[in-house]
């Protein structure tokens, strides 16, 4: 997967060290999902966590990795962690699973993981639609659904095992658990039906001009948006594309 970057984090500190910044338990050896945010709640980078006996290892989108490595380095500060990049590589399937591999922790739909040396190209391509699959499921992909001004439980992180309420601090916990527990989502990422050409970016209105949300990620006449719940009855339109919802919460409605 050569779009992905491994981050190998070692010395004695390293477990305290993250597991006091990022959204899930990273204590319990595995394959887990968090994501690193800020002080005041928005998403900064999703990764998955594969705790071992010796080192953590961090695996994150290619183009977020830069920006994982220094802000990691700038919490550092005189804890005992070295950050580098990991000599192993991964790749995934949706097929049988070979020896050594992880479940995802996301969605049982999107099959294993597979961490070692390196493997050769066609290794790590089992002919997965991993765009459909996100989409029939409503998985959230890094600088796509997830970006900047992102709150992650309207992007469905609670659903996902992304996040766990009873682990203690991390970056950004208060606005987190204050919007699980104090307040009703009123947007969040949802599958939607589409009839028509727009792009990714699109945003999506009301028939009297009012916003009520924006198209990502399609596959065939079916779409991941984040929309407005109170407007979401439509008639909606995306450009010169029909949308249609089902009502159905999707990211928040399957993690209550």
């Amino acid at each position: 997967m050569s779009d992905r970057t491994l981050l190998s984090l070692t010395g004695t500190d390293r477990t305290d060290f993250l597991q006091g910044l990022v959204t899930n338990d990273v204590t319990r050896p595995g394959l887990s999902y968090a994501a690193l945010l800020t002080p005041q709640g928005k998403y900064l980078v999703d990764f998955l966590v594969l705790t071992g006996a010796d080192e953590i290892v961090l695996d994150v989108a290619s183009s977020h990795a830069a920006g994982l490595f220094q802000r990691l380095t700038m919490y550092k500060l005189r804890a005992d962690v070295q950050i580098a990049e990991s000599a192993l590589h991964v790749r995934r399937g949706t097929g049988p699973a070979p020896d050594g591999a992880l479940p995802d922790p996301r969605h049982p739909a999107l099959g294993w993981r597979l961490y070692g040396p390196g493997q050769d190209d066609a290794a790590g391509d089992d002919g997965t639609d991993w765009k459909a699959l996100r989409v029939a499921h409503v998985i959230p992909e890094t600088g796509i659904e997830l970006t900047p001004d992102t709150y992650i439980l309207e992007a469905g992180f609670e659903r996902l095992n992304g996040v766990d309420f009873r682990k203690g601090c991390f970056v950004g916990q208060e606005v987190v658990a204050r919007m699980k527990h104090k307040t009703e989502l009123k947007k969040g990422l949802v599958q939607v039906a589409i009839e028509g050409e727009a792009a990714a970016g699109t945003a999506i209105t009301l028939e009297d001009g009012r916003e009520a949300g924006i198209l990502f990620t399609r596959a065939g006449d079916k779409a991941l948006a984040q929309l407005r719940f109170d407007r979401g009855a439509g008639p909606l339109n995306a450009g010169a594309a029909r949308i249609r919802w089902d009502g159905d919460r999707g990211a928040q409605a399957r993690s209550e």
